[in-house]
């Protein structure tokens, strides 16, 4: 016979198997969020703390500052060219984005949807020089770009549009590879009908392909611009002059030879230098969310 005195203790069993049951199927999750959480914020806050830190050195900083400064900020700008490394950075990381994906999107146009002489053979080729780094070719670019200095010094060393270049034939390759997968899968029937209505190759690719594919354009500008604004061992071997350095060569040159001392404008550098990258991925996002396929067919 149940007395009243057993229902609480059923109720709080029932509470605990509850409990238990709800921490196995989804509260280990909250766990592991809440660490990992943890665990890629502290870097954040220990380079926010150093570029706070009034003293500037690394031997001074802590993870919770016991005092806050600009100064280090104020340092960077003052007695270094970071104005210049910002500018470069942008100017190169942008405009090698943009022009690779452009010219990437159209070979990939034609590899997905044309047929030709050596269409097979260039695919090979493209996949196969990717499989070795482009700095393995650093000793003969450089000794290009030796002569090319002498010809058209506009074009060679120390400067932006050399540099350019390099990065220019790096990307081209994987990029294509990444946007014919994608192209392939559209259906032929949007090349079919639009030819159909009297539209050109040109109008087909303008009008019709590129607004469907904006997700992997999207996605390949992000990969691009952050590979190309990180790259780090080309540009230390072309850029030597203080105004004509990007923002990786000219931050490693902060803490190259006085790491101590330079920490606090370092940390503020590198603070700086992750706005464009996160602003670049805050306007693209919306592309990267999705695909803009649905429905695309037309009726």
């Amino acid at each position: 016979m149940t007395t009243y005195t057993d229902a609480p203790v059923a109720n709080r069993n029932a509470t605990g198997r509850s409990k238990s049951r709800w921490f196995a199927q989804v509260g280990w999750r909250h766990v592991v969020g809440v660490l990992a959480v943890v665990f890629s914020l502290f870097p954040i806050l220990f380079v926010l703390s150093a570029a706070l830190n009034p003293l500037g050195t690394l031997s001074s900083t802590e993870l919770l500052p016991t005092g806050a400064s600009f100064e280090n900020f104020t340092n960077l700008f003052h007695r270094t060219a970071f104005g210049h490394w910002f500018l470069n950075s942008l100017l190169i990381a942008g405009t090698a984005s943009f022009v690779s994906i452009f010219l990437s999107s159209l070979a990939a146009y034609a590899f997905s949807r044309m047929r030709f002489a050596g269409r097979r053979i260039g695919l090979l080729t493209l996949l196969l020089i990717q499989m070795f780094p482009q700095f393995l070719a650093i000793v003969a670019i450089f000794l290009i770009f030796t002569t090319v200095t002498d010809l058209w010094p506009v074009i060679g060393f120390n400067t932006p549009w050399g540099l350019f270049l390099l990065y220019m034939g790096g990307a081209l390759g994987v990029n294509t590879w990444l946007m014919k997968g994608f192209f392939d899968t559209l259906p032929r029937e949007l090349d079919e009908s639009a030819t159909m209505d009297g539209a050109s190759h040109a109008q087909v690719f303008f009008r019709i392909m590129l607004p469907l594919v904006a997700p992997i354009l999207a996605v390949t500008a992000l990969l691009s611009f952050i590979g190309t604004i990180n790259e780090f061992m080309i540009a230390n071997v072309f850029l030597t002059n203080t105004d004509s350095k990007t923002l990786a060569v000219g931050m490693f040159g902060l803490v190259a030879g006085e790491r101590n001392n330079n920490f606090g404008m370092f940390a503020a550098g590198t603070l700086l230098t992750a706005v464009p990258t996160v602003l670049v991925f805050q306007l693209l996002q919306r592309y990267i969310v999705s695909g803009l396929t649905a429905g695309a067919v037309k009726g």
